[in-house]
């Protein structure tokens, strides 16, 4: 009998059977992966924590001097905002990196994880050669040597960061090992994915401060603001669940943050748009302080209030900029469509049982979960700049960018010759 119900004869009910050993274990494993990860990403974020009022607080705390910091970067200029963002994409991509890795793998394959940097840093090269090639060639025309190093670079651009990406690949099929295929190939997945979602979209963020640092921080502004208002409309007034998603995000805080997205759009475009720092575009990698002609998009138009209006009301005409309609579709998108970027997040936390991406910021998470929506927004706000506001001309920066990519030195060369003559011709 001894040796029966040792050896898997009758079991008793509430005894684990020893051939149910191998499932037991699995499912003490899983807990411990859960608690770890548990304590990895939320040790120091008071999400467990039963005092919502402080938990509140220390959100606060740190968003303000979130706010402090960004608005000192808005002031010095294009391109520490350029610093700012890839600082940022460093930030997201270790974030990622580590989202999934598995540590016992990582250590049979030395080298593993820098190949990872090393995709990272060619999809930079890749990102912002393109998107700034305009801006580096007016930064260094005035050097001879520069320039031809510059102009080289940027000819040949796509060429060497295609080489990057082959030396790469190559990189990878050959320290494929046996055994370590299927987390090498997940890795190898995961790794793009990553560079899709930080620079596919977030490189157009920098193509907006470029063109104007108002492109970059109104829409930047519209989702912190849409932020903060759902939080507060759902911490005070919400009941109604809004997705299941995100338990704690309510209709109540959506239709408030929406509301008060919109009407901040349209106030905070008037206000920004007398700002010529804000307003003008960059053309080139320097820091200097900003003139230019506003132009009509940033010039005040009268409009006559309707006849309806009480007497007792002090104006009957108001000024309102044509920018400040293109700020209520930007208020609409980051208010309706941009939270979809977060409850995206959300799914993708809770498909892996991860409560944030990281630590980094106190009572926010990582970077990656206050970049979320952002990156949407973004996206949304460079290809509606370009569809509706932007001016299509042919600029002297276009024609000198397309020389540079297509012409040799002595094409150029003859090029200037030939613009001399005609300029002597005509005067």
């Amino acid at each position: 009998m001894q040796r029966d119900s040792s050896g898997g004869g009758d079991v008793t009910p509430g005894t684990p059977s020893p051939t149910h050993g191998g499932r037991l274990r699995h499912r003490k494993r899983s807990s411990e992966v859960i608690s770890d990860v548990n304590k990895t990403n939320g040790a120091n974020l008071l999400l467990n924590d039963q005092n919502k009022y402080k938990s509140m607080l220390v959100r606060t705390y740190s968003s303000l001097w979130m706010m402090a910091g960004f608005v000192f970067l808005i002031y010095m200029g294009h391109l520490y905002i350029w610093a700012m963002v890839v600082i940022i994409q460093i930030f997201m991509a270790k974030e990622l990196f580590n989202l999934l890795r598995k540590a016992n793998e990582d250590r049979q394959l030395p080298g593993f994880r820098m190949l990872n940097w090393h995709f990272f840093f060619t999809a930079m090269l890749f990102t912002y050669g393109r998107f700034l090639s305009r801006q580096l060639v007016n930064t260094v025309t005035s050097d001879k040597l520069l320039y031809k190093l510059v102009s080289g670079l940027i000819k040949y651009q796509m060429f060497i960061c295609y080489f990057l990406y082959i030396a790469g690949f190559v990189w990878f099929i050959v320290t494929l090992k046996k055994k370590a295929y299927k987390y090498q190939f997940s890795q190898y997945a995961w790794t793009h994915m990553i560079l899709l979602m930080v620079f596919a979209q977030s490189s157009f963020t920098v193509a907006n401060i470029y063109d104007g640092i108002f492109w970059f921080l109104l829409p930047a502004s519209l989702i912190a603001i849409n932020d903060v208002a759902a939080y507060f409309f759902g911490f005070f007034f919400g009941r109604t669940p809004l997705i299941k998603l995100s338990p704690k995000k309510t209709w109540e805080g959506f239709i408030g943050a929406s509301v008060t997205t919109i009407l901040s759009a349209f106030v905070l475009a008037n206000f920004m748009g007398h700002f010529q720092w804000l307003t003008c575009p960059r053309k080139d990698l320097s820091t200097g302080w900003l003139h230019c002609d506003p132009g009509p998009m940033f010039t005040p138009e009268s409009y006559n209030l309707p006849g309806w209006m009480p007497q007792w009301f002090p104006w009957r005409e108001v000024a309102i900029m044509p920018v400040q309609w293109h700020a209520l579709a930007l208020g609409l998108f980051a208010s309706i469509i941009a939270p979809f970027g977060g409850f995206f997040a959300s799914g993708f936390k809770r498909a892996f049982k991860f409560k944030d991406f990281g630590d980094s910021i106190p009572g926010h998470g990582g970077f990656t979960d206050r970049m979320d929506c952002q990156m949407v927004m973004a996206v949304f706000a460079y290809i509606y700049y370009q569809s509706f506001v932007m001016i299509q001309d042919l600029s002297v920066e276009t024609i000198l960018e397309q020389i540079l990519r297509n012409l040799t030195a002595e094409e150029q060369h003859d090029l200037y010759e030939q613009l001399g003559k005609l300029l002597a011709r005509a005067n």
